[in-house]
């Protein structure tokens, strides 16, 4: 359990931040990037269901993912260590990516075939999924650049990341009335209007 009595601290007033090992890093560290653009998808959700509530079903996957999004944040707050006991960090679970999978496919299945790729908007809830899925992306980038710098990153929560743009891209057609209302795109369709 966390206990917040004190919301300012003053001791990143200089540019600094904590990771959850203790290490002291820029503000602008790869890692710190990393988790801030997941706490960033996190609060893209917030607005994304305010937008789900006619769907409860949707809505509900949408809140087990924020919480597990504060568990990606600690993954990623956490570098791996070598020697790392299983359990003694908090990590995303391969079970988590599996999870998202399955959801995934039970959405899809019930959506038509796309035959174009889709501009983001539609409903108000599909549109800010379809924003939650940019900052998902951006997330992920953070996060492979973090490994291309050779810093350990879990691959559960890789593979988490990869998999929840995914989810959110059939989310969103989903909260398009099942694929019904959404915008595609027309390729070159506006390059001869005056």
């Amino acid at each position: 359990m966390v206990t917040l009595n004190r919301i300012y601290t003053r001791t990143g007033d200089g540019g600094e931040t904590r990771l959850a090992s203790g290490a002291t890093v820029s503000k602008s560290d790869r890692r710190v990037e990393a988790y801030g653009a997941v706490d960033e998808l996190n609060a893209v959700l917030g607005v994304a269901r305010l937008h789900s509530g006619q769907n409860d079903r949707i809505d509900a996957m949408l809140g087990r993912i924020q919480n597990e999004l504060f568990d990606l944040g600690a993954d990623l707050a956490t570098p791996p260590a070598a020697d790392e006991v299983e359990g003694s960090a908090l990590r995303i679970l391969e079970s988590q990516v599996a999870r998202l999978e399955t959801e995934i496919d039970r959405l899809n299945d019930r959506l038509p075939g796309l035959t174009s790729f889709i501009l983001p908007g539609g409903t108000a809830a599909a549109a800010a999924l379809h924003l939650a899925r940019t900052v998902c992306r951006r997330a992920e980038r953070e996060a492979v650049r973090l490994v291309e710098a050779g810093e350990p990153v879990s691959g559960a929560a890789m593979r988490y990341l990869n998999r929840l743009s995914d989810f959110l891209f059939v989310a969103a057609r989903w909260a398009n009335d099942g694929g019904r209302a959404e915008v595609f795109w027309q390729a070159g369709a506006t390059r001869s209007l005056p």
